[in-house]
């Protein structure tokens, strides 16, 4: 044991005991209210509106951050009349819900839905194609829309006041964080249209609060407003991820702290283990059981509303298409026969229909081309003929239906070329044989034979009790006689040359398990078969639920840059935190209401070197703790700690993961991940004068007035770009703070 004597401590004087009071008002979970400045008032014995506005002016205050949110998100709300940046794209899947017509997004729907719904209420009909950049008519309410998704915006302001007090910042520290999200222009602006972002904000700032919430409940576990803010923290992370994916990264927060929580818990021995149990079992079901039912609920609702086919049919399997009202596939033929003209829907996940059209490979073989295409066109159409040496199809003999075994052509419908595979290289995949489509309906040769191998069927059952291929639900590979090898559909796209396009191999010594060699008949045309019934098909939602999730991680993977052209919109996520450059929201022209997406220059360069200085001072702290010279006492230190995590790792979850990925990104990613970087900076503040012993009233007021005057300075001066810029640009002089900032760029 070291010798402690002569040990440094410099610890924060403590403040004096606040007198114990009896009436200490409460909150709705029945714990004792915080009070803000270390005072409490004792309940009036008459009533005096004075009092109670003391004594509750934290609610007070919090009204009128709403207000003035109200008054920041709805100003001028409705001067541009045109169809901004994104609103082309919700508004559109708005308009999908109203006409229960199947679409298909990158992003989760509860967002969309909503915007629907507010649609709906708004009294628009759905019939609008929101074309970017067009002037709404008359009947689309495209401001009521507008104002009621802003009110997700306005909510962000109140909850932040009420986190700051929830975390234990003082007065001058809450009052600032409300202010920042107040007045920063980013989270103004994007709040202002029919969009996701708004709700994706919302959302995630009101997990943090719950969160905040439940911690400040723990010292009594099980009560009732311990279950409640555990709950509505599980319910607020299942939302945030059921508007966009990222809300998987406040998710990480809560599973972070959840984790933290539990590994000090089971290092209480005195801790029963009855106790223990029941801890981790709450929260298994608050924040992984309830998030998982609000996030599968929102895709329920999305499939029972969007019963129509519609647009995005195509990224659906067969069997949820044949169960749209509309679709065409329930009246298909059921059973598959030779001179049956189809098209084959690839089963791996993501895939597309089999497609050719008229273009060649500009390597390899030079044939023409043979991909998957989620579209539906004439295109994806093939016809099932015999082999060469057999007889051509003769309608008055007596149909011959397809089994498991037959050998067949496919013979592309618009270019009468056959499906063919040969010893070459695929373009993409080199390790398997390219596929192509090569001769005529009078000139092949045996490589354009196919042995059709029935797995089984959805059903009928296993392969056994499938006497026919059938439409739909049987699921099928394609064997190359003369190879061996097995027609194949990844996700690898082809470049340019083939448009983009699922590439299509066959692949050498498959596994039968391998989805992406399975395929089905979704599309089947012949005269001399009956059509189907649509009771014959049914899906289920667990199955449809996990392909449209597939599906849309795969097309969301998809946006990569392309290197072919310019994105003078997107952005790379070291130019976000320090303003690099912004984002223009719609048309530049002198006659355009013109909306720039850039943050407050204070709030983002405040919040962008308070995480650098949170770095530098906990190493400091650390450094000088190991030299046993402690410089706070153990509240103050848990405290600074417990905040700092919030806001640090908050910040990292929402921030890293954009620097691995590869898809295209935008300054609007960031917003999220601003929230804890403004948090880091008030908390700084907070740590080093407005909780500091060190600066009297007097210098903390001053400090306080000179970051909130530079805060509301800038918003003023700025506050053109999100409430919207009349004529021309360069009569607004003085906007460009940086030369990135392609504001006077026509």
């Amino acid at each position: 044991m070291s010798d402690t004597k002569g040990i440094r401590r410099r610890v924060a004087k403590q403040p004096e005991p606040v007198p114990a009071v009896e009436n200490v008002p409460l909150d709705d979970s029945g714990k004792t209210e915080k009070p803000i400045g270390g005072q409490v008032y004792e309940k009036p014995s008459e009533f005096d509106l004075g009092d109670i506005l003391i004594q509750h002016r934290a609610h007070v205050t919090g009204l009128i951050y709403t207000a003035l949110s109200l008054w920041t998100r709805f100003h001028r709300i409705g001067h541009s009349n045109k169809v901004v940046w994104d609103e082309a794209h919700f508004g559109k899947f708005g308009s999908h819900y109203l006409k229960r017509e199947f679409y298909f997004d990158v992003h989760p729907p509860l967002g969309k839905m909503i915007v629907g719904f507010v649609g709906l209420l708004a009294g628009y009909d759905g019939s609008y194609e929101f074309k970017s950049g067009e002037e709404y008519p008359e009947n689309v309410p495209f401001v009521a829309m507008r104002m009621m998704l802003a009110l997700f915006g306005v909510g962000m302001v109140p909850l932040a006041w009420y986190t700051g007090i929830e975390l234990g910042l003082s007065e001058w520290a809450c009052h600032l964080f409300a202010l920042m999200v107040l007045l920063d222009l980013g989270w103004l602006c994007i709040s202002r249209f029919i969009l996701l972002d708004s709700m994706l904000l919302f959302f995630t700032v009101l997990t943090v609060f719950c969160l905040t919430k439940f911690n400040n409940q723990q010292s009594r576990p099980f009560s009732f407003g311990w279950w409640t803010w555990l709950s509505m923290t599980g319910i607020s992370i299942g939302c945030a991820t059921s508007v966009k994916m990222i809300g998987l990264f406040v998710t990480s927060l809560v599973g972070l702290y959840t984790i933290e929580d539990l590994w000090n818990k089971f290092g209480d021995v005195q801790m029963p283990v009855r106790t223990q149990i029941k801890h981790w079992v709450a929260r298994v079901y608050c924040l992984i059981v309830i998030p998982i039912i609000v996030f599968m609920a929102s895709f329920k609702l999305h499939f029972l509303v969007l019963n129509e086919s519609g647009p995005g049919d195509s990224q659906m399997s067969s069997l949820f298409q044949a169960n749209l009202q509309g679709s065409e596939l329930a009246t298909y033929p059921i059973e598959v026969a030779f001179g049956s003209r189809i098209t084959l829907k690839a089963m791996g996940f993501g895939g597309g229909l089999l497609h050719s059209h008229a273009h060649v490979y500009p390597e390899g073989s030079g044939q023409q081309q043979i991909t998957c295409y989620h579209h539906k066109d004439n295109n994806n159409e093939f016809t099932i003929l015999p082999r060469w040496d057999e007889p051509p199809i003769d309608e008055s003999q007596p149909i011959r239906y397809l089994t498991h075994g037959d050998i067949i052509r496919l013979n592309h419908d618009m270019t009468t070329r056959n499906l063919h595979s040969h010893s070459v290289p695929a373009p993409i995949t080199k390790l398997h044989h390219e596929v192509s489509c090569y001769g005529n309906s009078t000139i092949g040769d045996m490589h354009d034979y196919w042995v059709v191998e029935v797995l089984d069927d959805y059903i009928l059952g296993g392969q056994a009790k499938v006497p026919r291929v059938r439409t739909l639900t049987t699921r099928l590979r394609f064997r190359h006689e003369v190879l061996g090898c097995y027609l194949f559909a990844d996700n690898t796209n082809l470049p340019q040359w083939g448009w983009k396009q699922i590439e299509v191999s066959c692949m050498p010594d498959s596994d039968a398990k391998d989805i992406r060699t399975h395929w089905n008949v979704e599309g089947h045309w012949n005269q001399r078969l009956p059509p189907g019934d649509k009771s014959n098909f049914k899906t289920s939602f667990l199955r449809d639920f996990v392909a449209l999730n597939v599906a849309m991680m795969n097309s969301n993977n998809a946006l990569i840059p392309d290197p072919d052209k310019q994105d003078i919109l997107a952005s790379k996520p070291l130019d976000w935190p320090f303003l690099h450059l912004g984002l223009r929201m719609c048309g530049w022209g002198d006659d355009d209401v013109k909306y720039y997406l850039l943050g407050n220059p204070i709030v983002w360069w405040g919040g962008g070197i308070s995480l650098i200085a949170s770095f530098v001072t906990l190493v400091a702290y650390l450094m000088r703790m190991q030299r046993q010279y402690f410089v706070m006492g153990d509240v103050e230190w848990n405290h600074f700690l417990y905040v700092s995590k919030i806001a640090g790792f908050g910040w990292a979850l929402h921030y890293i993961p954009f620097m691995v990925m590869g898809r295209v990104t935008y300054v609007h990613h960031y917003l999220p991940t601003l929230y804890f970087a403004v948090l880091m900076f008030v908390h700084m503040l907070d740590h080093f004068i407005f909780s500091s012993p060190r600066f009297n009233a007097t210098a903390r007021a001053i400090t306080f007035g000179i970051v909130a005057s530079a805060v509301i300075a800038t918003f003023w001066w700025f506050k053109g770009i999100a409430f919207g810029i009349d004529g021309p640009i360069r009569e607004h002089w003085g906007l460009s703070w940086r030369n990135t900032w392609n504001i006077y760029n026509q």
